[in-house]
């Protein structure tokens, strides 16, 4: 069975649309999928399943999520696969003196537009940096999330799809979890 990381939006963030982990374990495993596992309390969960379409599995998982705990969260899926070639298409690696604590990855529900794209990099501000690939923006923020030019900016909303963030590190960790899979 394949391994998948679907990553949730906006769970555990100030106090809105908490979510227990073993809760959202068993909400995983209801909708029949094995080993299932979560890292931190923000929405990254590792389990394999039956062969779907990330789309299909995001949909499924958002429509349980809604059921099971009473609030929408958008969904964004990956295959084990997919998570590697992100990783391993980083271009901020390649470049001398990046602080890889530093970097963060914005997983996108799909490709942006090239105007959307456009309106979202306009709104980032040096030292900031960023690199599309695809259905992932790769971000190197060295003054950290909170001092970043993309702090106060509507960049989300600019990009005309839905994204959710994480740092470098959990990106690995969830990684390394899906290995644990096979």
């Amino acid at each position: 069975m394949p391994t998948y990381i679907s990553l949730l939006r906006g769970i555990n963030v100030g106090g809105h649309k908490r979510v227990k982990m073993d809760l959202l374990r068993k909400s995983f495993e209801g909708l029949g999928f094995d080993q299932v596992k979560t890292y931190i309390q923000s929405g990254n969960v590792v389990f394999s399943g039956r062969k779907l379409s990330t789309a299909a599995l995001s949909s499924k998982i958002e429509a349980k999520i809604l059921a099971d705990f009473g609030f929408s969260v958008s969904v964004i899926s990956r295959t084990q696969g997919e998570l590697e070639q992100t990783i391993r298409g980083n271009p901020f690696l390649k470049e001398k003196g990046i602080d890889q604590e530093k970097l963060h990855v914005a997983f996108l529900s799909a490709a942006p537009e090239t105007p959307a794209l456009k309106k979202m990099q306009a709104m980032i501000a040096a030292p900031d940096q960023s690199r599309c690939s695809g259905r992932e923006i790769y971000f190197y923020l060295p003054n950290g999330v909170s001092q970043s030019s993309l702090w106060k900016a509507p960049w989300e909303r600019a990009l005309e799809v839905v994204p959710t963030m994480r740092n470098w590190k959990t990106v690995n960790s969830v990684y390394r979890m899906c290995l644990d899979c096979r």
